[in-house]
């Protein structure tokens, strides 16, 4: 009995489900039929572009018109390293040297050249007078009692007449002129004006201070300047030669030479020899 329940309601079952699906397929058609909105849009057709990663690119020429201001042909100025500037700047002093070690060593050889012409002429006018006074005995002994007194032959520079030790010591002053002034300088590659006292009066043995206040009061001091005299004044010193000149290194930049005393009107003469 109740078997014939169970397969009664299966049966009913499957005629419900039979109907709902006999209504549900009309109304679907019957939508379509209606007309269903749908809506599109297309899109451009891209260009992909296939890259293969394995193989290495080429390269594209550059376009010829295109122009980059000509870098090639730019007019570079050319510089020099600092070891090239430092090369020429040694090389034009050295150039510089030379000449100008020329040019003193012309004017020391144009110096000597006079001093030993007049050296000859006043040797010539000495031997002369001695001729004339081995004329007569008196003359003779007046002369061999004068020269008994000084030192050397006499000779004059200008119109002063000098000892032969003064002369040497004149004539070996005057060798150096175009020395250049060196400050500390004590020879004749360069020296200030006390350097180029003491060396000169050196040469001929007598000792000077190394410093310009140093060789004031050396000698004796005197009012009457001769040849050879030392000159001071308060920071400078050079030797007397005669008639107003003076022989002396001068300052910085400049170089040992004949001057007028005139420039300064408070020398101190100061005999040393």
């Amino acid at each position: 009995m109740k078997m014939n329940q169970r397969v009664k309601a299966s049966i009913a079952t499957v005629i419900v489900a039979g109907s709902l699906f006999s209504f549900t397929v009309p109304m679907a058609n019957a939508a379509e039929d209606a007309g269903t909105v749908t809506s599109a849009r297309s899109f451009p057709k891209l260009n992909a572009t296939k890259v293969d990663l394995l193989v290495e690119s080429a390269s594209v020429a550059a376009d010829d018109s295109t122009s980059y201001g000509g870098v090639e042909s730019l007019n570079v100025p050319q510089t020099k390293s600092q070891a090239e500037i430092d090369a020429e700047a040694k090389a034009k002093a050295e150039a510089e040297a030379k000449a100008q070690a020329a040019a003193q060593a012309a004017s020391r050889a144009s110096s000597r050249q006079s001093l030993n012409s007049n050296t000859n002429s006043n040797n010539a006018s000495s031997n002369s007078t001695s001729s004339s006074n081995n004329g007569t005995n008196s003359s003779s002994n007046t002369n061999k009692g004068t020269a008994s007194g000084t030192s050397g032959t006499s000779q004059s520079t200008g119109s002063t007449s000098v000892s032969g030790n003064t002369a040497a010591l004149i004539a070996y002053a005057l060798q150096f002129q175009g020395v250049p002034y060196v400050i500390g300088g004590t020879t004749p590659s360069g020296w200030d004006c006390s350097g180029f006292t003491s060396y000169v009066y050196g040469h001929f043995g007598i000792s000077l201070s190394r410093t310009t206040d140093g060789q004031r009061g050396a000698g004796t001091r005197v009012s009457d300047p001769q040849p050879g005299d030392l000159m001071w004044k308060p920071g400078h010193v050079g030797i007397y030669i005669g008639n107003g000149k003076m022989v002396h290194a001068t300052k910085p930049g400049d170089v040992t030479k004949v001057a007028s005393t005139n420039w300064y009107s408070g020398w101190e003469y100061y005999r040393v020899m």
